[in-house]
C-alpha cells in the first residue's frame, strides 16, 4: 500500500488553515514518525505532500503576514481560529524570500525522510503558492519570476530541483491541477504553461507526476501523458466537486484507460475509512459533510465518518 500524506507546510508563514500539519521543526518530525511507523508496520509506504499556502493564509492563524508572488488577496473569506474572516493582502515576495522559501522546501524534504517517509510530493496545485506563480491572475511580477511562461514556471522548477538535490529525484513527486479555479485561480494559458512545466522537469528522474485533472477526454490530459515518460498518477475527484456516489471508481477507470498508471483518491478516502471495501463491493460512499473539516485537524468531519455496518459487507 502506498499513501500520500496531506499537505504539510515547509515553514510557518506557509500555514493555510488552523491545525494543519507541518514539517519544519523537530517536534513535527517526531510526530510524523509515529504515523510512518504505524504505516510501515502494516506493510505500507508513505510520501509526504509539502505545500506552502502563499496568499492562502492569515495572521490570525500563523501570526505572520502571508507572502505571495504578488500583493493580490484571495477573493473570498478564509478560515481562521475565530471562524471565517476577510482575507489580507499578502506581501509580495522579494528575491530573498524566494531563495529562503526554496531552501525551506529542501529542508522540509530532508526532515520528511528523517521522519520515515519514502519521499515527498511537491504541491504545485489547487491555488497554493507554486500554483500562484503559474497563474496569470496571481502573478503580476515584472522580474525573472513573472510575465512569460518561462518565467512563471521558474519558481516551481527551482523548488523541485532543490528538493531533488536534497533527497534524490527518485524520492520526489510533483502535483499539478491544470485549469482548476479553486482558491480564486485563473489561468489564461493552461494549454501552454503545463507542457512547458513538464518539459522543464524532463530528464530529472522524478518519482512521478500527480495530475488532478478529472476528465480524460480533455486534450490536455493526452498532451501531458504523451509528454511525461515516467509514472503518471491521476486524481479524478477534485476540490469543490460533489463526491461521486461510486467514490470516483468510474472516473478513475476512465483515466486508467486513457493512460494513467495509478489513481489517487483523497477526499473519498477521508470520508470513507473503508473505501477499498466499498469500491470492491459497490456499496455507497459517505457524502462529505464539509470539505473544510477534512483538512483543518480535529476529529469532527475528519475521523468520525462511519464504516459500513457488518450486515452491509459482502464476502
Amino acid at each position: 500500500m502506498s499513501t500520500i500524506a496531506e499537505a504539510a507546510t515547509p515553514n510557518a508563514v506557509g500555514q493555510t488553515y488552523p491545525n494543519i500539519t507541518a514539517i519544519h521543526n523537530d517536534a513535527h518530525v517526531a510526530g510524523w514518525r509515529r504515523v510512518t511507523g504505524a504505516v510501515g508496520a502494516a506493510g505500507g509506504r508513505m510520501f509526504l505532500q509539502i505545500e506552502h499556502g502563499g496568499r492562502i493564509g492569515h495572521p490570525a492563524t500563523s501570526g505572520l503576514m502571508p507572502v505571495a508572488p504578488s500583493a493580490i488577496p484571495l477573493p473570498e473569506q478564509i478560515h481562521t481560529p475565530a471562524g471565517r474572516e476577510d482575507p489580507v493582502t499578502p506581501r509580495e515576495m522579494t528575491a530573498a524570500d524566494i531563495r529562503e522559501t526554496i531552501a525551506d522546501f529542501a529542508a522540509a524534504a530532508r526532515r520528511a525522510i528523517d521522519a520515515g517517509f519514502a519521499g515527498v510530493e511537491v504541491h504545485s496545485a489547487n491555488g497554493y503558492l507554486l500554483h500562484q506563480f503559474l497563474a496569470t491572475n496571481t502573478n503580476h511580477r515584472t522580474d525573472g519570476y513573472g510575465g512569460p511562461v518561462r518565467n512563471r514556471i521558474r519558481f516551481g522548477t527551482e523548488v523541485v530541483a532543490a528538493v531533488a538535490d536534497a533527497i534524490g529525484a527518485e524520492r520526489v513527486g510533483l502535483r499539478i491541477s491544470p485549469g482548476n479555479p479553486v482558491n480564486g485561480i485563473v489561468e489564461d494559458d493552461t494549454e501552454e504553461i503545463y507542457p512547458a512545466l513538464l518539459d522543464a522537469m524532463a530528464g530529472r528522474g522524478l518519482a512521478y507526476l500527480h495530475v488532478a485533472l478529472a476528465d480524460p477526454a480533455q486534450s490536455l490530459f493526452r498532451t501531458l501523458r504523451d509528454r511525461w515518460s515516467g509514472i503518471l498518477i491521476a486524481n479524478p475527484v477534485l476540490p469543490g466537486e460533489t463526491l461521486p456516489a461510486d467514490g470516483g471508481r468510474a472516473a478513475g477507470e476512465r483515466l486508467l484507460a486513457a493512460g494513467a498508471d495509478l489513481i489517487a483518491l483523497g477526499r473519498p478516502f477521508l470520508a470513507n475509512p473503508d473505501l477499498v471495501e466499498r469500491l470492491r463491493t459497490g456499496a455507497p460512499v459517505n457524502p462529505i459533510r464539509d470539505d473544510f473539516l477534512l483538512y483543518k485537524g480535529g476529529e469532527t468531519g475528519y475521523t468520525d465518518y462511519p464504516a459500513l455496518a457488518p450486515a452491509r459487507r459482502r464476502p
